[in-house]
């Protein structure tokens, strides 16, 4: 009577285990289909790819400049913050161009090299964009990314993803599933050595 109940908790536990497993798979399975629809894209569209060396030509902070959307056309309650503009040297090319922020910098106003958020307060927009200003002025030297390819004759500060953030990003979902396939491989074995011993 007690090996039955041994046996009746072992194949529960098993049961629940296996479940466990192939839990995690389909979850690690969803999160590489959310990272591959969301992020993939956006990794793939940057043509900034190679990193280089910039050094600050000059970094001028121009009347203030209506926030665009995506579509270019001014918003009806568009805020206005002044237009920091930042001009590099490329050491790669030599050639003088404007720095950007991040890739989506560009698109949302190429007038400006920072774009603050629609929602941010006038005043520390104000004192942000004049501190990032005084840091260009004071550290003119940095690292920036380019396109190698000429597309796109500007350069950035950061990539929104760069190979080791895209990196990062998956190992979560691979640590998941390969931790539901081990759970599901011990439960395989576990099975099998005991039709091994049952046969004994």
């Amino acid at each position: 009577m007690l090996g039955k109940k041994l046996v009746t908790a072992q194949k529960r536990g098993e049961t629940r285990a296996l479940c466990l497993g192939l839990g995690m798979v389909a979850c690690s399975m969803m999160m590489y289909f959310f990272i591959g629809i969301t992020i993939v894209p956006f990794y793939t569209k940057s043509v900034w790819t190679t990193e280089t060396v910039c050094k600050v030509l000059r970094a001028t902070i121009e009347d203030k400049d209506p926030c665009l959307n995506s579509k270019g056309s001014e918003d009806e309650g568009a805020t206005h913050y002044p237009c920091l503009q930042v001009w590099v040297n490329l050491t790669a090319s030599g050639q003088e161009v404007m720095l950007y922020q991040t890739e989506d910098t560009l698109e949302r106003n190429p007038k400006c090299s920072y774009v603050p958020g629609n929602s941010e307060n006038p005043k520390e927009v104000q004192a942000r964009i004049e501190t990032i200003a005084s840091n260009f002025k004071k550290y003119q030297t940095f690292p920036c990314y380019y396109d190698p390819g000429g597309t796109q004759t500007n350069v950035i500060l950061s990539r929104i993803y760069p190979p080791r953030g895209l990196l990062f990003t998956f190992l979560w979902p691979t640590l998941m599933f390969t931790g539901g396939c081990l759970i599901i491989i011990l439960v395989k074995i576990s099975q099998y050595v005991s039709v091994l011993s049952a046969w004994q």
